[in-house]
Order: C-alpha cells, then structure tokens, then sequence
C-alpha cells in the first residue's frame, strides 16, 4: 500500500532542541522517488532561482549547474556517472543536476571559496525545492572526470556532486536494504557537540 505523501513527510520531520522554520524540521533527503510524472517545471526554476540568489565571496556566483530531465540522454549519462548504491535508486528521480565550483576565475586565479559558495547555493535549491513539495538527494560518490568530460564544461570548473531532485515516491519500490535506509530515524550529534567555542 503506498503511504500518501503528505504522512510520509510527517513523520521525518526532525525532533529539534529549538524551534525551527518548518521548512527545515521538514526537509530530509530520501531514495524513493516519484517514477512517471515529469518534474514540474516552476517548481525547477524556482529551485534553481534560489541558488541563483545565494551569498558568495564578492558576488563571484562560483557556480554551475547542469539540469538533466528523466527519459533524456543527458539524464542517462549522469546517471551513469554515479557510483554504487546511488545506482540503485537515484536514476528514478525526474531530474538529476550536477553541481560544479568555478575554481579559478578565467584569469587562472584560485576562488579558494567556491565549494564554500556552491555548498550555499545547494542548500538555498533544497530548501527553496522542500519548501514546494520537492526532494533533492546529494550524492558525493560520482566518477567526476566523466562529469567534467560532459558538454560545455570550462576546465576551471569542477564537479562536486550530482542531486537527484523530483517528488517523493513510494518506497515499497525500493530494494529492502534502500527501504531499511528510508525509514531509519532521522540523527545528528547534539548541538553542544557542534559548537566548539561560545562566549
């Protein structure tokens, strides 16, 4: 029986120390998505205009991405690109994105912020992608010089990690080891242990 999408959201929401914006209490990355419907095409843009508006180091936007739909050839290649487990699961997603840092700028001077900067602008997709009823799962485990091979890719630029991005799916269609993953509780090391220093 497949669980609406609306309680399976509910019940990964976070149990947070403080109070946070619901949004993010409620954003989790999960590995069952939606396998028929094309992505909704505003809710991609707006996600993309999100990161689009992120804070970076002198407003030098240090980052790319490249948006792959389900059923294209682009999404197969980068499917591709991806190494074990992602293999099993992350091809079903309606868009795959590979997010890439500008490392130097066109002069060949180093932007020593950029996977910084990227890192904000993914978080900035997420959440803006979570906020519409999408999910985005990122992936590290990539084969980056098949990524940096693909089209229009400038050699200063450097893939980083592929999201897969679309509505939630039924999880029941996932492989037994992936659904044990999907309905794990959701963790993080308290926040005292995160804070180094606080005066």
């Amino acid at each position: 029986m497949s669980i609406p999408t609306a309680e399976r959201t509910t019940v990964r929401t976070a149990e947070t120390s403080v109070p946070l914006l619901d949004v993010l209490a409620a954003r989790w990355s999960p590995r069952a998505f939606e396998t028929s419907a094309p992505i909704d095409e505003d809710k991609l843009a707006a996600a993309l205009e999100a990161a689009r508006w992120s804070p970076s180091a002198a407003n030098t936007q240090p980052w790319r991405f490249i948006v792959s739909r389900r059923g294209t050839d682009l999404h197969t290649q980068i499917d591709e690109s991806l190494i074990g487990f992602n293999r099993e699961w992350a091809g079903n997603a309606q868009v795959l994105i590979v997010a890439f840092a500008e490392l130097t700028d066109a002069e060949g001077k180093p932007r020593p912020w950029a996977q910084y900067d990227l890192g904000q602008a993914v978080a900035h997709l997420s959440v803006q992608a979570h906020a519409d009823g999408l999910f985005v799962h990122q992936m590290g485990g990539i084969e980056r010089e098949q990524l940096a091979a693909l089209p229009g890719v400038e050699s200063r630029f450097a893939p980083i990690s592929v999201i897969a991005l679309g509505e939630l799916g039924d999880p029941s269609t996932l492989s037994e080891k992936m659904q044990e993953r999907e309905a794990a509780p959701r963790a993080r090391r308290p926040l005292a242990e995160t804070v180094i220093a606080s005066a």
